[in-house]
């Protein structure tokens, strides 16, 4: 089975992502930050992280900057999922390593097939 993790300050949507990715047959691992995040990535492996950008003590954009150090992440697909939709952001987010990008509020199923191709 793969494994997903999802990094959002927002408890209520990590819970509707978490219930979303779940129906579509993925592990689920929530994380509430960046730092959160990268504690949680030691040991284990996960096949695709999806992050919000505006988030306390660490960004969504230095938290890919980050996993992106990491040899064993530096090409497992990364999708900011965000509210952000500017030009430059979006630069920023691909700059950081971001794969794709999904703007909130977004469907199920736009995040199932986003999730689905990035991790073929």
């Amino acid at each position: 089975m793969r494994t997903i993790m999802t990094v959002d300050d927002s408890a209520s949507l990590r819970q509707m992502v978490s219930v979303v990715l779940r129906g579509g047959g993925y592990e689920v691992v929530e994380a509430t930050d960046g730092v959160d995040a990268l504690t949680k990535l030691k040991g284990r492996e996960f096949h695709l992280i999806l992050t919000d950008i505006n988030m306390p003590r660490m960004d969504g954009l230095e938290f890919t900057r980050q996993l992106r150090a990491l040899p064993q992440y530096k090409f497992v697909p990364v999708i900011l999922l965000t509210t952000e939709s500017h030009p430059e952001k979006k630069q920023e987010g691909k700059a950081a390593g971001a794969t794709a990008w999904i703007v909130k509020p977004f469907s199920p199923d736009q995040l199932l097939a986003v999730a689905k191709k990035v991790m073929r």
